[in-house]
């Protein structure tokens, strides 16, 4: 056999005589492959590919076989291009409760109680404060009734006796009930909102720290929740007024029926379309620091892109809070309604009544005041994201402080238009530079 530089009767017809040496030949051949020669291991085969052997277009892996991981022939296609079909997107960045893009369902209840989870000692601690407050009142009126009721088993007349008093107590114990939720439960939000506007870059915030950053909203929140509450009472004020004057009139008890159901259809309508346009504000009036009737008029303008989708997700947390309230405070309540009657009106039986009455109530809404302002909270920010690519900035934002390794507090600032107009990279209005400035 010849070294390949003579001719040999093996040569095929219409080759030329001077041939090249094959590859792999004696080391030092000019035609030898990068890290080849006697006793190398064979170079790894690429893999076969469709269409005459060339990769699909962005270098993706044929149809049915999965793309190899890291570096490779497989890569990411070219920027400015889509993924390709049937790959889904990467998932979006997520440093805290939330990922930052236009939530679903899903992602909304589930940051709820991820707000929870992420600082449960401040969070539920202010809850269970605020839970109690409102639960005591209610619950000394509703011992009271029931120790009555225990009394009347062995004396009847002492219940006749007594229906007055524990009218009094039961509605009594009620009103007072409202009145201090008006209050803690208005400051909470505030308190929660702020938390909140924190924990989606993956910081925490301490009580006194939330406390410092809302008392200046406080005002503005009473003054919502003074507004809402006049937009119910009043329409409810004519329907009540209209039948009256219609009894008082002479109407029979069919048209009566007739215009008060009418009547009380169209109020439900307007409480719901009123309570879901200014669902909103509050959010508004603490993450933005405006005034009461900006914070009116940015919650109905932000809701109206998407108002049936967000009283559908308002109904279904009313919803969901009902039945976990229900669920945690039930045992306590027939212990309490069980005590009661069995201590048959004693003190220490209507005591004993009104702490497990009391420790139900507390229980049950302590989880749901914080789940209701986190749904509450979430709304606004994925109406900002969707009406106003508002995760652009958040995302922006967030890259910094990965950077960084830490949540700066000039955070909270984000939320603000008005000293963030154009996204990251501004100044605030003292002329500082925000910690996700590029300088």
């Amino acid at each position: 056999m010849s070294d390949g530089h003579g001719s040999t009767p093996d040569t095929p017809p219409g080759w030329a005589s001077n041939q090249p040496p094959p590859y792999g030949d004696a080391p030092g051949s000019p035609w030898t492959a990068p890290g080849s020669g006697p006793g190398a291991p064979p170079p790894p085969q690429p893999p076969q590919q469709p269409y005459g052997g060339q990769a699909p277009y962005g270098g993706q892996a044929p149809y049915g076989q999965p793309p190899p991981s890291g570096p490779g022939p497989y890569g990411p296609p070219p920027h400015g291009f889509p993924p390709p079909h049937g790959f889904p997107p990467p998932p979006a960045m997520r440093p805290g409760i939330i990922p930052l893009r236009p939530l679903g369902l899903g992602d909304i209840l589930d940051g709820a109680i991820k707000l929870i989870r992420s600082n449960p000692k401040t969070i539920l601690g202010l809850s269970a404060i605020v839970a109690a407050l409102g639960a005591i009142p209610v619950a000394i009126g509703q011992a009271v009734v029931i120790g009555d009721l225990g009394a009347g088993i062995n004396d009847p007349s002492l219940l006749e006796n007594s229906q007055d008093i524990g009218f009094l107590a039961q509605y009594g114990g009620t009103l007072i009930s409202y009145a201090v939720q008006f209050v803690a439960v208005t400051l909470l939000t505030g308190v929660l909102t702020r938390i909140l506007g924190r924990a989606v870059f993956g910081g925490k915030m301490t009580v006194g720290e939330a406390w410092k950053l809302t008392r200046d909203r406080v005002p503005t929140l009473f003054g919502l929740v003074a507004i809402g509450l006049l937009a119910m009472l009043l329409p409810m004020v004519v329907v009540v007024l209209l039948i009256v004057g219609l009894g008082a009139a002479g109407a029979d008890f069919g048209a009566l029926f007739v215009v008060g159901a009418l009547t009380m259809l169209g109020f439900i309508a307007y409480a719901l379309f009123i309570t879901t346009r200014l669902a909103l504000a509050p959010s508004v009036a603490v993450l933005e620091r405006r005034g009461v009737v900006d914070s009116l008029r940015r919650s109905w303008n932000l809701v109206g892109g998407g108002f049936w989708r967000t009283l559908g997700i308002l109904l279904l947390t009313q919803l969901i809070t009902a039945l976990v309230a229900l669920v945690l405070s039930f045992p306590f309540s027939i212990m309490a309604f069980v005590a009661g009657l069995i201590g048959q009106g004693s003190t220490g039986s209507r005591i004993v009544t009104a702490i497990l009455i009391a420790v139900g109530g507390t229980v049950g809404a302590m989880i749901t005041y914080p789940f209701q302002a986190g749904v509450n909270g979430l709304l606004y920010a994925d109406r900002r994201m969707r009406a106003e690519a508002f995760d652009l900035v958040l995302q922006t934002a967030a890259i910094e402080q990965q950077r960084q390794g830490w949540v700066h507090a000039s955070a909270d600032d984000l939320w603000d238009p008005s000293i963030t107009p154009g996204g990251p990279g501004r100044y605030d209005q003292t002329g500082r530079g925000a910690p996700w400035h590029d300088s």
